[in-house]
């Protein structure tokens, strides 16, 4: 439960399966978690590429006949959180391509920090867009490359842009898969029988059944054709700033991250917020869903009973009707409910993964204390969020982020609570085992590996 930080992109990717397309189904519903507004698909038949795509979320989007219409070995796809003035069909991805080379499907998660001005660029030189998103960039790049082969107009196209992407790109006798040089986003191969997967994360390689290889490292493209797999580094070298914040929030609980097991970093963290911030209650309860890991790391190490006392409702949909009498926090309700049975009558811990524009967590103290906590103490997984993130993630502009509007003291005030406390970035590496020099943390510390050149033209994930 997130309210304003919203979720980021999944990519996945199947090569040499009969059924690739009902498997890279299967993959994009086990990253449904990184994107929920569009899913896409594009599959390979001989050299002829075949598209389904639409709004919403996976299983609202392939029906059976959508999956018997792309038939083939091979096959991308791709789930998608859309831009404030972007949430359009035309902007899912995989987009299709038909040029002199042939036909060409790409897909990426990440920001193109510099989309804008390649952009502008471009139109001045007389190119014509159709879609709001970055990723349209990549293909104008690829198609005025004077490269000969697609791999080398990929490598061209790509060392034009800056920031942060994990690319998918699907032809008539390949697929390319490459990951930027700073290795902001995860990225990572596996096999299943025969067939090798690429996806944004290991849990959904799990679900297809099949085994994880390694991680596509930051620099790196893999091609994968007729003569099997081919490593390449084509991109100068950077310092690697893996993502911190997917450790906290965006990957799912059972990925491992970057080699580290993202379930147990979570219960780290929360074990290293109860030694650091111990609070005299009666009861730990957690923001679900990805506030539960933390909170049963801090349950064990306070030695407080841990319990559901905030119960999630798993039938929203993307609609709904409000109602006409004015209900308080109805938004919040829709989604959260106290359980009075566990909070009445007690001194209550309440754990979440991070705190974005305040407003939600407000609610839910409010709604603790009219379902009878006596006490409510706030207890934030990760450290304040001040600055908005430039590489992938949805986040507010820095004036509305809470902890950039008010120190500590203001913070607990606006939140009523009883006490607030963050986990300190020295803690949260502690926790993760990420180093400060091979992480990204600008989103809580402020140091930008890369700045944006220019406002993104509406691209795939930019920031409100």
């Amino acid at each position: 439960m997130k309210g304003s930080l919203q979720h980021e992109c999944g990519v996945f990717a199947v090569v040499g399966d009969p059924d690739a397309a009902r498997i890279t189904y299967l993959g994009l519903h086990a990253l449904q978690h990184r994107g929920q507004d569009g899913a896409g698909i594009v599959s390979r038949q001989e050299a002829d590429l075949k598209e389904a795509r639409g709004l919403g979320l996976v299983h609202e989007v392939f029906d059976e006949a959508a999956l018997r219409s792309l038939p083939g070995d091979a096959a991308i796809g791709h789930v998608r959180y859309g831009t404030a003035g972007g949430h359009t069909a035309a902007n899912v991805q995989p987009f299709v391509a038909r040029w002199r080379g042939g036909q060409l499907a790409i897909c990426h998660n990440g920001t193109l920090t510099n989309a804008g001005q390649v952009r502008a660029e471009l139109e001045g030189e007389g190119a014509i867009f159709t879609r709001s998103s970055d990723t349209e960039v990549l293909l104008h790049l690829v198609a005025r490359s004077d490269q000969r082969t697609l791999v080398n107009r990929l490598v061209d196209a790509l060392g034009r842009v800056e920031g942060a992407w994990c690319v998918l790109a699907l032809s008539g006798d390949k697929v390319v898969a490459a990951r930027d040089p700073w290795g902001f986003r995860p990225l990572v191969l596996g096999r299943r029988g025969e067939a090798w997967i690429v996806a944004s994360e290991t849990c959904a390689i799990d679900f297809v059944q099949g085994t994880v290889v390694r991680e596509i490292e930051p620099g790196e493209m893999v091609i994968l054709d007729e003569e099997g797999l081919t490593s390449i580094r084509p991109f100068p070298r950077k310092p690697r700033r893996a993502c911190i914040f997917e450790h906290v929030y965006f990957a799912r609980p059972d990925s491992v991250l970057f080699g580290r097991d993202v379930y147990a970093s979570r219960v780290r963290m929360g074990q290293v917020l109860a030694r650091q911030f111990p609070a005299r209650a009666d009861v730990v309860i957690a923001v679900p869903d990805s506030g539960v890991p933390a909170a049963l790391g801090f349950a064990e190490e306070s030695r407080i009973p841990y319990g559901v006392g905030l119960l999630r409702s798993h039938y929203v949909g993307r609609t709904f009707i409000e109602p006409t009498q004015r209900i308080r926090d109805f938004g919040v309700r829709l989604k959260l409910q106290p359980n009075r049975s566990v909070v009445s009558g007690k001194r209550v811990v309440v754990v979440d993964d991070s705190i974005v524009r305040g407003t939600t967590s407000q609610k839910i103290v409010r709604m603790l204390r009219a379902a009878g906590a006596v006490e409510v103490h706030l207890r934030v997984s990760s450290p304040p969020m001040t600055g908005p993130c430039h590489y992938g993630i949805n986040t507010p502009d820095r004036e509305d982020l809470l902890a950039h509007r008010y120190d500590l003291p203001r913070v607990r005030a606006f939140l009523d609570a009883d006490s607030v406390a963050y986990l300190s970035i020295e803690q949260l590496r502690e926790a993760t085992g990420e180093d400060a020099s091979r992480s990204c943390d600008a989103c809580f510390t402020g140091n930008y590996p890369v700045e944006p050149v220019s406002p993104s033209a509406d691209g795939q994930l930019t920031l409100f």
